[in-house]
C-alpha cells in the first residue's frame, strides 16, 4: 500500500512541476486521522515557491481522483500535511490476507538473495556468560530474524575470545590449585576472578600471568611434534576449560531459541591477523612505535590504537582483522555483515574499520557495526573480576522462579520468564542502557513481554471457542481502530530491518496489544453483530502477534 501512495504522490507533484521532491509517507500520530499522511507539500513548498497549505489542497484534489479505488478520504491538514484515510473494503482486504498467509504475514522481499552474517553474544570462554552477552544475544537474534523476514540468507555467527590475557589469568589460577581439568563454567569464572585480583595486587603475579599469555601464543604457534610437555599440560587444561565453558554457553542460547551457523574463536583468526597486520606494516598502513606496532589513528580523527604488542602479541583490533579475513573465506562470499557489541567498543571498532578500509576496502565497506547499551540490574552494579557479575544464567533463574511464582506450569513459567527479558532488553533502540526489574519484567498491567502473551492467549482462547469460521463479507459500517494498526504490519517489520530497530517492533506490539484489549472490551465479539468479521479480525490479530513475537525471539506459550 505505501508502494501505490508513494506512486500516486509522485505522480501528482510530477504533474505540479515538482518531481525531484523528497517526501514521505507516514502514519498520523492519531487513528482518528486516517491511515496515511505525507508531507509533500510542504517538502515541495521551495521549489514551487508557493504556500504549503495551498500546494496540500491541490494534491488533495489530484489523490482524491487517483486513489479513488483506495482511499474514502483525502484531506489537507495543518499547515500542510495531507492525510489519506483508506476504504472499507481495502481494510479488510488487507485484514483478510493476513488471515490467508498466516505465517507469511509481514514478510518481505528487500533481502531477497543476499547472504548476510551477523554476529552476536560473543561470550569469551573462561568467564561466565554475562548480562552484557545476554543483551547482545537477544538483539543480535532479532536482528538475523528482520533480515530473514525480508528474504535474506543469515549467516548467525559467534566469536569467543579463547586467547589473551583473561585466559591467561584463568589458566594461570588454576595451575595454582594444580586443576588440569576444570569441570564447571563456574570454577574456570572463579578462576578468572582469583587471577584478575591477583593481577592487580601482586607485581609477580602480573608478571607470571603476562609470561602465560605469550607461552600460550607460542604453543599454539607450534607443530604438534615440537611442544614441550609443558605446552601440552598448558594447551590441555586451556582446551578444557574452553569447552566447558562453550557447553554452559550453549544451555543459555538454546534456552534463548538462538542456534550458531558458526562458532569461531580468537585462536582461529590471531595467526591470520598477525600476518595481515605485519604485511600492511610494510605497506605503511600501520607504523612501529617503541616495540609495537600502531594505527595512527588520530589522521582520521580517531584514537592511535596498538595492533601488536611489544611482545609480539596481537591485541583485540589486529585479531578483528583476522576475524574480517576468515569470514571471507569461511562463511562464503558475503553481502552484508553485522556484528553486535557494547557501546563501550565504538571507539576501538571505528578505528578497526579505519584500517580494514586501508587494507581490504571491499570487506570493510560491507560491516555495519551495531552497538548496544549495558543492561543494570535495580541491585547496582557488577564485575566479573571482583566476581560478584550477574551472570546470564543467574538472571534467567531469577526470573524463572518469579514467574513460577504466578504459573505453576514449568513450561509456560519458562516461556513467560523468556519472554520478559527479551521484551525488556528490546523495547527500546539498541543503544541505550537497560534498568532491568524483575519483578516489573513480568507485570501484565502493559510494557512487558507477558502482557502481549496474555494478549495473544486471550484473543486465541476466543477463536478457539467460536463456532463460526472467521469471514470478512460481512463488514460493519465502520473500519475498526485495531484494523488500522493490524495492516501496517507488514512496514513496520519493513522499516525495522533497515535501520536495525527491533524496538519499532516491540513498540508496535504493545500499542498493538492495548488496541486489542479496547477491542475485547468494547465488542461482543462471540454471538454479537458482525461476529464472522470480527473473528477475522481476531484471527488477524493472532497472526500479527505471533509473527511479531516471532521476530523478537519472544516464545508464544498455549496458556497463561
Amino acid at each position: 500500500m505505501e508502494d501505490l501512495l508513494t506512486q500516486a504522490v509522485r505522480a501528482a507533484l510530477t504533474d505540479m512541476g515538482a518531481d525531484d521532491t523528497v517526501f514521505a509517507i507516514e502514519w498520523p500520530a492519531s487513528l482518528a486521522h486516517g491511515d496515511f499522511a505525507t508531507n509533500a507539500a510542504l517538502a515541495a513548498a521551495k521549489s514551487l515557491n508557493r504556500a504549503p497549505r495551498d500546494i496540500a489542497e491541490e494534491l488533495v484534489s489530484k489523490l482524491s481522483v487517483s486513489l479513488e479505488d483506495v482511499a474514502s478520504k483525502v484531506e489537507a491538514a495543518g499547515p500542510g500535511f495531507v492525510n489519506i484515510t483508506l476504504k472499507q473494503e481495502r481494510v479488510a482486504e488487507e485484514i483478510a490476507r493476513a488471515g490467508t498467509l498466516g505465517g507469511a504475514w509481514g514478510q518481505g522481499s528487500v533481502r531477497t538473495g543476499e547472504r548476510v552474517a551477523f554476529e552476536y553474544s560473543c561470550p569469551n570462554p573462561f568467564k561466565e556468560m554475562h548480562v552484557g552477552h545476554l543483551m547482545s544475544t537477544v538483539i543480535g537474534e532479532a536482528g538475523a530474524r528482520l533480515l530473514e523476514n525480508q528474504g535474506a540468507r543469515v549467516l548467525r555467527d559467534t566469536y569467543g575470545g579463547d586467547v589473551g590475557p583473561h585466559v591467561a589469568k584463568a589458566l594461570w589460577a588454576l595451575k595454582k590449585k594444580e586443576i588440569v581439568e576444570p569441570s564447571t563454567a563456574k570454577e574456570v569464572g572463579d578462576a578468572y576472578a582469583h587471577g584478575s585480583r591477583a593481577y592487580e595486587e601482586s607485581e609477580s603475579a602480573k608478571a607470571e600471568i603476562d609470561a602465560l599469555n605469550t607461552a600460550l601464543y607460542v604453543a599454539l604457534a607450534k607443530e604438534d611434534a615440537d611442544r614441550t610437555e609443558e605446552d601440552r599440560v598448558l594447551l590441555e587444561t586451556w582446551r578444557h576449560g574452553r569447552d566447558v565453558s562453550f557447553a554452559a554457553n550453549r544451555e543459555i542460547w538454546n534456552a534463548l531459541g538462538t542456534q550458531f551457523d558458526y562458532v569461531i574463536h580468537e585462536s582461529e583468526t590471531t595467526p591470520i591477523g598477525m600476518e595481515v597486520v605485519k604485511d600492511a606494516l610494510a605497506k605503511g598502513v600501520f607504523k612501529e612505535s617503541e616495540g609495537a606496532v600502531i594505527y595512527d589513528g588520530e589522521k582520521k580523527g580517531l584514537h592511535t590504537l596498538v595492533f601488536l604488542t611489544s611482545r609480539g602479541n596481537p591485541t583485540y583490533e589486529a585479531k578483528e582483522v583476522g576475524l574480517a579475513f576468515l569470514k571471507e573465506e569461511r562463511l562464503g562470499p558475503l553481502d552484508h555483515s553485522y556484528i553486535t557489541t557494547a557501546s563501550e567498543q565504538r571507539g576501538h571498532f571505528a578505528v578497526f574499520l579505519a584500517a580494514l578500509e586501508e587494507i581490504a576496502p571491499e570487506i570493510a565497506r560491507k560491516i555495519t557495526h551495531v552497538p548496544h547499551g549495558f543492561l543494570r540490574l535495580t541491585t547496582g552494579k557488577m564485575s566479573s573480576r571482583d566476581g560478584n557479575v550477574v551472570t546470564a544464567a543467574g538472571l534467567i533463574e531469577e526470573v524463572l522462579q518469579k514467574a513460577l511464582e504466578k504459573n505453576e506450569d514449568p513450561l509456560v513459567a519458562r516461556a513467560v520468564a523468556i519472554g520478559a527479558i527479551k521484551y525488556m532488553i528490546l523495547r527500546q533502540a539498541a543503544g541505550g542502557d537497560i534498568i532491568f526489574d524483575p519483578e516489573k519484567s513480568l507485570s501484565l498491567d502493559g510494557d512487558s513481554g507477558p502482557y502481549l502473551q496474555y494478549a495473544l492467549v486471550r484473543a486465541k482462547s476466543v477463536l478457539a471457542q467460536s463456532e463460526l469460521t472467521p469471514d470478512t463479507s460481512d463488514t460493519p459500517e465502520s473500519v475498526y481502530d485495531i484494523e488500522r494498526l493490524l495492516i501496517r504490519f507488514p512496514e513496520v517489520a519493513r522499516r525495522a530491518e533497515a535501520i536495525q530497530a527491533s524496538h519499532q517492533i516491540t513498540q508496535y506490539l504493545t500499542q498493538l496489544a492495548g488496541e486489542w484489549n479496547s477491542f475485547y472490551a468494547k465488542e461482543r465479539i462471540r454471538g454479537g453483530e458482525h461476529e464472522a468479521y470480527k473473528l477475522a479480525v481476531a484471527r488477524a490479530f493472532v497472526t500479527t502477534m505471533e509473527n511479531g513475537l516471532g521476530l523478537l525471539g519472544i516464545p508464544v506459550p498455549e496458556k497463561m
